[in-house]
C-alpha cells in the first residue's frame, strides 16, 4: 500500500487547469502506477474534500534537444479530480428505521492549489 504522499506528486499549473478550478476540477501529477481509487482516497485525505470523479491520462514524454544531443523526457500520469462544490449532509436509514444524517462537512475548494511548490 502506497502512502497518500506517494500517490499525489504535485499540482499541474497551467492556464487551462487554473480556469477549471472554478468548476471544481483540480489537476495533479500522480504516481505512474496509481489507480483511480488510490487517487480518490489520497485527495480526500490530503485536502478534506469530497471527490466526485477522477479522470486519468498518460502523458507521453517530449523529445528535447540540447545542441546536438537529443533526449526524451519521462512519461508521466495526470489525474483530474472533480470535487463536490456543494457538499450536503447525507441521510440514511439505520437498523431501527430511524433516519440519520452525517455531520461531516467537506471543504468546497483546495486552498493553496498551485502555491508553495
Amino acid at each position: 500500500m502506497k502512502s497518500i504522499y506517494d500517490v499525489i506528486i504535485s499540482p499541474v499549473i497551467t492556464e487551462r487547469s487554473m480556469s477549471a478550478t472554478q468548476e471544481g476540477k483540480y489537476t495533479f501529477r500522480v504516481a505512474y502506477d496509481a489507480t483511480k481509487p488510490e487517487i480518490r482516497q489520497a485527495a480526500e485525505q490530503l485536502f478534506d474534500v469530497k471527490v466526485l470523479k477522477v479522470n486519468t491520462s498518460y502523458q507521453g514524454g517530449k523529445t528535447k534537444r540540447m545542441g546536438v544531443h537529443v533526449g526524451k523526457q519521462p512519461v508521466w500520469k495526470k489525474a483530474v479530480v472533480t470535487i463536490d462544490l456543494d457538499p450536503s449532509e447525507d441521510s440514511f436509514e439505520t437498523k431501527g428505521g430511524k433516519v440519520s444524517t452525517t455531520s461531516k462537512k467537506y471543504k468546497t475548494e483546495i486552498e493553496n492549489f498551485g502555491f508553495g511548490q
